[in-house]
């Protein structure tokens, strides 16, 4: 199974991804860890920094997860995810290595605890810089076509990894 994860900075995503591999024993796939190593190596100044590649850490994870889901992994993949084209490209990946894709957009619907989460971040990785809450107001975030499980983090991570896990259990009982 391919859980894709999306949703703003700030509201939670790496907190959920984290508690829910652990729970279902699944593989925690960053892109913030896998774009903070290409920094690190250089190859982003080489490449003439990220507006001459963009989407290259996507890239890079969309051919670890199928790896890992032919190997036989349940996959969450964490990333802001914001626009329908790295939407439908998480699908694709999916569909190539035949696993149940599961769509989640994480939220935080009580704003004030959101910006005060984005406020008071700090980057876990070397070389990544987290956002202000201005720029994740002005991120562009295109609303979702396809279905999606939507989980509030307002109250906490915890139920909202609950919440994902009880998912990821009932498509395994309902899909032969």
């Amino acid at each position: 199974m391919l859980v894709i994860l999306s949703g703003l900075p700030g509201v939670g995503k790496t907190t959920v991804a984290r508690r829910v591999s652990g729970v279902v024993g699944g593989v925690h796939l960053r892109i913030d860890t896998i774009e903070s190593a290409m920094v690190d190596s250089g190859i982003v100044a080489a490449a003439g920094g990220w507006d001459s590649a963009p989407d290259a850490g996507y890239r890079v994870a969309y051919g670890l997860a199928a790896d890992l889901l032919r190997a036989g992994h349940i996959v969450i993949a964490d990333s802001v995810n914001p626009l329908q084209i790295t939407r439908r490209a998480w699908m694709d990946v999916a569909t190539g290595a035949r696993a149940l894709p599961l769509n989640v957009e994480v939220v935080c619907r009580d704003v004030e605890c959101h910006r005060g989460r984005v406020e008071a971040r700090t980057s876990d990785l070397e070389g990544l810089i987290v956002p202000t809450w201005r720029q994740v107001q002005d991120r562009e975030y295109e609303p979702w076509e396809a279905p999606v499980l939507r989980v509030d983090t307002a109250s906490g991570t915890e139920k909202a990894a609950d919440e994902i896990v009880a998912a990821i259990r009932a498509r395994f009982t309902s899909d032969p």
